[in-house]
């Protein structure tokens, strides 16, 4: 089974970052979403391994807070 590579593997990580800030440039909130869905689903076609992909899908969850913000937002009222 292969492994999600999570090290560096970039030469000018600062230009992909510019790359995906360029491409969302002038699209409004929906339109944003649709090209991360479709980014998303081309680089999972691109891996093609379902093991990496679930393994991507994990670690990518893990980095959101999944607070119930509708409950937090109260807190703050």
């Amino acid at each position: 089974m292969q492994r999600l590579n999570t090290q560096p593997a970039f030469d000018a990580p600062d230009d992909v970052y510019e790359r995906l800030i360029d491409a969302h440039r002038d699209l409004s909130t929906e339109q944003s979403h649709a090209m991360n869905v479709a980014l998303v689903l081309l680089l999972a076609n691109h891996i093609g391994d379902i093991d990496v992909i679930s393994q991507a899908l994990n670690y990518a969850r893990a980095t959101v807070d999944t607070t119930d913000t509708a409950t937090s937002q109260e807190n703050l009222s």
